[in-house]
Formats: structure tokens, sequence, C-alpha cells
């Protein structure tokens, strides 16, 4: 694994989740979701589903670049990508609750 990937792919993963949550969030309050036969319910399980996978894909990536196998050679590499690793299961957490845990359409 190269250091740029090592650096780039929990923030892009974050920025990934992010899209796809709230991008469902609209998709949860549009008509279209009633048209499709499917309720608030669903919804909400559907959100809360995509933001459970994204907080295990982000702990996946931390444990990955904290493993010998993944990590860099250099110590120095090593802490910024374990820093913004840290860093990007922060933002998946904190972003994407309000989503989740609040009322979905106003």
């Amino acid at each position: 694994m190269t250091d740029i990937l090592r650096i780039s792919v929990p923030l892009t993963a974050w920025l990934v989740a992010f899209s796809a949550v709230y991008g469902l969030h609209g998709l949860v309050c549009s008509d279209r979701w009633v048209a499709a036969g499917l309720d608030l319910a669903v919804g909400r399980a559907a959100m809360a589903a995509a933001w459970i996978v994204a907080i295990a894909l982000q702990v996946a990536l931390l444990l990955a670049l904290r493993s010998p196998r993944f990590a860099s050679p250099s110590a120095f590499m090593r802490g910024v990508s374990l820093t913004l690793s840290v860093t990007a299961l922060v933002a998946t957490l904190w972003t994407l609750m309000p989503v989740v845990t609040t009322s979905a359409c106003l």
C-alpha cells in the first residue's frame, strides 16, 4: 500500500459515506420513496444501516493501518495515516449522527 493511499482512503471513505447517507436522506424524504411503497420506518432503518456500515468500514481501515502488513515503513507517515484515519472515524460518527438520530423529514 502506498503512502498516498494510506493517507487518502479513510477521508475518501468518509466523503463517500457522507454523500450516500445524506443522499439517502433526500430520497427518503422525497415522494419517490412513498411511491415505491416504502414508509419512513424503512428509510430510517436504511440510513441507520448505512451509518453502521460506514463506521465499520472506518474501524476496519484504522485496524488495517495499525497492522504490520499495511503500516508504512516510515514512522512519520504511519503517524499521519493513523491520525487521518482516526479523524475520518470521528467525522463519520459526528457528521452522520444527526441524520440517523433526529427526525428524518421536516
